[in-house]
């Protein structure tokens, strides 16, 4: 049985940690072995860890805009670095 744990992130949970945790959460609720309760539970922290996710990567945009000279961004093209 997973243990019970806050439905919000910690503020100090990095990009890496939380992609790491929204994907052992999603192996526990695939493996199907957990009460509905504790499906529901998890379910509930895996979108607050996911809207986490989204948040530090708006942050990661808004950085970009910030730094990029016209303050838009761009689709990365590979290519383009290598020439």
């Amino acid at each position: 049985m997973p243990k019970k744990s806050s439905p919000s992130p910690s503020p100090d949970l990095t990009f890496e940690q939380a992609f790491a945790e929204l994907e052992k959460i999603v192996a526990q609720l695939e493996q199907g072995s957990l009460s509905l309760d504790d499906s529901l539970a998890l379910f509930e922290r895996g979108q607050a860890v996911a809207a986490r996710c989204a948040e530090l990567l708006n942050a990661a945009e808004l950085k970009i805009k910030r730094l990029s000279p016209q303050g838009e961004l761009a689709d990365f093209d590979p290519e383009e670095d290598s020439t």
